[in-house]
């Protein structure tokens, strides 16, 4: 952890034993001076896994790439995010409150910008949440559940963790030399939570064919839509690891639900009667999009496409399932 200013140490490689879903790489080469709150530094060094990568991981490192503010804006991967997932999973094991793995986010992005780091930057620190030896042994500090467990246990010795300020906490528990930094990325720990505690994603239409559109999310498999009247539909629809997204796919009545799969490139559409329409349209790290691309000339449905953020370009599926292809946003 950054308890102290980094000074530059002299170069050294420490071999690790091989624990089972921990190592990515034979060795650990110390990076000399190393800073491990820019995540373009990180990105280069060899670095532990914090467990699979998943589709939903994939899925959320898109979605919310530029809808953080602090560090990680542009920066967020599907590995990021797996540690950020392996910390909240370890809170809910413990049967602590969402808030608890908004604390614990939060430092590990001040820490080492959500990588599981092995590589002693800070004296002997290590790990998720840069602990010192005095927290444990090595292959104790590269456990996300046991790291994180070991930053709980110090946390939950502060008083009012519950409702004292994001920043404050994190800083009692690190007792670090930039006190400052914490706060400033409580915002991007609690999106990041938001999205691996319960799962829900943002999706809107017209649920009920009354004259205005409603809001719903998407949860674990299970659309919750919201109805003009404030009463609730659910629609049990996808897997984990897919994407929302709503529209009426058949060109009647209310609209409808359906994913987006990047594993497979496939939409999975419900119809008004419970069928099921599938498009192969995308896939990877490709955002599902949905509209009346071709209005009058193709009919009332609703089409889907998909906007690829490495080339900033939508591709658009038509009525006749011809494509549309348009510029537009910037890569990344």
């Amino acid at each position: 952890m950054n308890r102290i200013a980094r000074r530059p140490l002299a170069a050294l490689t420490t071999s690790a034993a091989l624990t089972a879903g921990l190592l990515a790489s034979a060795s650990t080469a110390h990076a000399v001076g190393a800073d491990l709150s820019d995540p373009r530094t990180v990105s280069a060094i060899p670095n532990y896994s914090c467990g699979t990568q998943t589709d939903s991981d994939r899925a959320i490192a898109a979605d919310l790439n530029y809808q953080l503010n602090g560090t990680l804006r542009g920066y967020l991967t599907s590995y990021r995010v797996s540690c950020a997932r392996a910390i909240t999973d370890a809170v809910r094991a413990r049967g602590l409150p969402e808030r608890a793995a908004v604390l614990a986010v939060t430092t590990a992005i001040v820490e080492t910008t959500l990588h599981n780091n092995p590589n002693m930057e800070d004296h002997d620190s290590v790990g998720l949440f840069q602990q010192r030896a005095s927290w444990g042994s090595f292959n104790q500090r590269m456990d996300p559940a046991w790291a994180t467990n070991a930053f709980l246990n110090a946390m939950l010795k502060v008083s009012n963790w519950q409702t004292r300020p994001i920043g404050e906490v994190c800083q009692a528990v690190q007792i670090s030399a930039h006190p400052d930094r914490y706060g400033k990325q409580a915002s991007d720990g609690q999106r990041l939570v938001s999205a691996l505690w319960n799962g829900d994603l943002p999706v809107s239409g017209n649920w009920d064919n009354g004259p205005a559109s409603n809001v719903g999310i998407w949860r674990n498999g299970m659309f919750h839509l919201r109805n003009d009247d404030g009463s609730a539909t659910y629609v049990d629809w996808g897997q984990a690891g897919d994407r929302a997204v709503s529209g009426n796919w058949d060109g009647s009545g209310p609209d409808n639900v359906g994913i987006f799969r990047p594993s497979t490139g496939q939409f999975h559409l419900r119809m008004d009667d419970g069928s099921l329409v599938v498009l192969d349209w995308g896939g990877g790290n490709d955002i599902p999009v949905a509209g009346n691309w071709d209005g009058g000339n193709g009919g009332p449905a609703a089409n889907i496409g998909i906007w690829r953020p490495s080339q900033a370009t939508f591709h658009l599926r038509n009525d006749d399932g011809s494509p549309t292809y348009i510029a537009w946003g910037e890569p990344r």
